[in-house]
């Protein structure tokens, strides 16, 4: 159980840190607490194959180093769909105006086949024994140089340990012996969770009834339950959704109350084509466990996202904190769990 590099987490930032290390020779240890790869990103697969993000979907063309990675690994991309009319929901007392997007507005891009092929691309290049889940690292000693590392289920042993869990999540969940610096749990509680405050949604159908009808499928609304929605098509245009965001409050609906409140809006407006959907899938951020933690505190979007004391190692330069949160550039993006791997990446092989 012994390796030179123990990464919690096996999200974006742990795999590619991995996948890195591993192309050099470094023996290395990926610790995931969940029965699943993607940590934040996460595709489902709904009726007839659909994709559908419940995490990370977008990126844009100054992700430039994320997009250097697409191409390493031959993961091709395409636009999001934007074409035709968007919807506009000010009051709800007034109907949705209509909206002709403007052509000359900056495209995002998704990755073909879901996100999630960018973690199973990097997941590839490692061993079985290399990739652990099913295991919560619940203890961190430092000791003569080196870690002793207690998961829910084994001891690990490894000269360099580096967390790319959410930051609030390491400080709260994980005892550090020695302690981190007080100041270092202090801004890692107050540090912003990505994606944490979200809850995610999508529609699955047999046609793409409002490309049919010019409708871009674009919505953004001060009404609610949705304030944004997508056309969510593969790129084949084969299978067809909608997805998009709920207001954050409705964290404390249940399962059916959302979607029943998704459904009224769809329906006032698109009509009874939105009624006749394939499945409806959905996912509240605040309630996995794995990514945040039940806090009364409110903590504004990016807070302390690349604060400088994530640009330094602990534990005599043993000790990394990684992670999108982390990234001094891009925080909370894709880019910005590209941009902590290759940093810290860089620091593991200075000594």
């Amino acid at each position: 159980m012994k390796s030179e590099v123990l990464i919690i987490g096996a999200g974006l930032t742990g795999l590619l840190i991995a996948y890195k290390l591993k192309k050099a020779g470094i023996s290395i240890k990926v610790i995931e607490s969940r029965n699943r790869i993607g940590g934040r990103i996460h595709t489902i697969r709904s009726a007839k194959e659909t994709p559908i993000e419940m995490g990370a979907t977008w990126l844009s063309l100054h992700h430039q180093e994320l997009i250097k990675l697409l191409k390493e690994l031959n993961l091709p991309v395409f636009e999001q769909f934007m074409q035709g009319i968007a919807l506009f929901e000010p009051l709800s007392t007034a109907p949705p105006q209509q909206i002709q997007l403007p052509k000359n507005q900056q495209s995002s891009y998704r990755i073909q086949h879901g996100t999630i092929s960018i973690i199973h691309k990097l997941a590839e290049f490692l061993d079985s024994k290399d990739l652990i889940l099913n295991e919560k690292i619940e203890h961190i000693d430092y000791i003569d140089n080196g870690f002793k590392i207690q998961s829910s289920e084994n001891l690990y042993q490894a000269e360099k340990v580096v967390s790319t869990i959410p930051p609030a999540l390491l400080v709260n969940s994980i005892k550090l012996h020695p302690a981190l610096p007080t100041t270092v749990v202090k801004i890692a509680s107050k540090t912003h969770t990505w994606m944490g405050d979200s809850i995610k949604f999508g529609v699955s159908y047999n046609k793409p009834f409002w490309k049919n009808k010019n409708y871009s499928g674009t919505v953004f609304s001060n009404v609610g339950p949705i304030t944004e929605l997508y056309d969510h098509s593969n790129s084949e245009n084969t299978c067809f959704a909608l997805k998009g965001f709920l207001q954050s409050g409705m964290n404390s609906y249940t399962n059916e109350q959302r979607k029943s409140k998704v459904f009224s809006q769809l329906h006032k407006l698109f009509g009874d084509d939105a009624l006749a959907y394939l499945s409806y899938e959905e996912l509240v951020w605040k309630h996995e466990s794995y990514t945040t933690l039940p806090s009364e505190e409110f903590i504004f979007p990016h807070q302390n996202n690349g604060h400088k004391i994530y640009q330094q190692g602990y534990y005599d330069n043993r000790f990394f904190i990684g992670g999108t949160e982390t990234a001094s550039q891009q925080g909370g993006y894709m880019e910005g769990a590209v941009l902590s791997a290759q940093s810290i990446y860089q620091k593991l092989l200075s000594d």
